[in-house]
């Protein structure tokens, strides 16, 4: 075999084996950016900013690399799929971070997603919890509770943040389940453009019609914007999808249990957020739960 041949197999099992990290690395940083960016403009505004810049560049992706058009039923799906996942998840996020709630605290509740989904499909569609599922759920609840112990936690934002949160939480949940069921077969490149547009236009309105839209363009919002677009919007959005097509639903969904404890610490590290041990304990018990719920969900499947 070559040197060439040989190389580039290497290079392949190397990405593929720095690849998980990398994505969960890049996947908190999201909420470190908005973090970062907040104190220079309202949640809305910066929102409408961000995806309208991610639009034009997917747009550009799509248009160079030749993806499929979309028929006018898979548009629908998109804009309904991207008002859940971008709209409500992002906003709710954004709006969080911005009334002073952690940043560790907001990727620990949208974390719960698989918690939550189990929840609902047990209510609405009637399928059972398996016992595994149960202990994860029972654990999920003991996590919250011990890291929202410290009143300075609860009281550090507003009732709205903690609205948002989790209408954040609502949104990710829900949208998962509507991506998953009708935009599986759809092109990510042309339908996360479709969902960027749909989504940048509730953005806008939302922006003209609660914020005042004023922006203090500093370094800090500027670097916060633009890593935001390139490094999530765009790159971590194809990583994830590249993911996907190489590791089981269960296997990657594993890789965001880790997203509140990496988001914790960067936000420590970089702007001196602590939590208590206490806190720390529940937020480790959490994820524990919420791989529970997957793993029991996995075994569900299989049977």
């Amino acid at each position: 075999m070559s040197l060439l041949p040989r190389l580039s197999k290497r290079l392949t099992r190397l990405a593929i084996a720095i690849a998980p990290a990398l994505f969960v690395f890049l996947w908190s940083t999201g909420f470190i950016g908005a973090r970062y960016g907040l104190p220079y403009i309202e949640p809305l505004t910066f929102l409408a900013l961000r995806i309208s810049f991610a639009a034009v560049i997917m747009a550009a992706i799509a248009l160079l690399t030749g993806a499929r058009r979309l028929n006018t039923n898979e548009i629908g799906h998109s804009l309904v799929a991207g008002s859940l996942m971008h709209g409500l998840t992002l906003g709710g996020a954004f709006t969080t971070i911005s009334q002073g709630i952690p940043t560790g605290i907001v990727a620990l509740i949208l974390g719960l997603q698989p918690i939550v989904t189990s929840i609902l499909a047990n209510r609405l569609m009637d399928e059972k919890i398996a016992r595994l599922q149960s202990v994860g759920l029972a654990l999920g609840l003991v996590g919250v509770l011990l890291v929202l112990h410290d009143r300075n936690i609860v009281l550090a934002g507003s009732v709205l943040g903690w609205v948002a949160s989790f209408l954040s939480l609502i949104g990710i949940t829900l949208g998962t389940l509507y991506q998953k069921r009708y935009c599986g077969s759809i092109d990510w490149r042309t339908g996360n453009l479709v969902q960027y547009l749909g989504a940048g236009v509730l953005f806008t309105l939302g922006a003209f019609a609660f914020e005042t839209r004023e922006i203090n363009w500093t370094g800090e919002l500027i670097f916060a914007l633009v890593w935001l677009v390139l490094v999530l919007s765009i790159a971590a959005v194809a990583l994830m999808y590249w993911l996907i097509r190489r590791s089981g639903a269960t296997e990657f969904a594993s890789l965001f249990y880790l997203v509140p404890v990496v988001t914790a610490l960067l936000a420590y590290i970089l702007f001196d957020e602590r939590l208590d041990l206490i806190s720390i304990l529940g937020m480790l018990i959490c994820t524990g739960g919420v791989a529970l719920v997957n793993r029991g969900a996995a075994r569900s499947a299989t049977a």
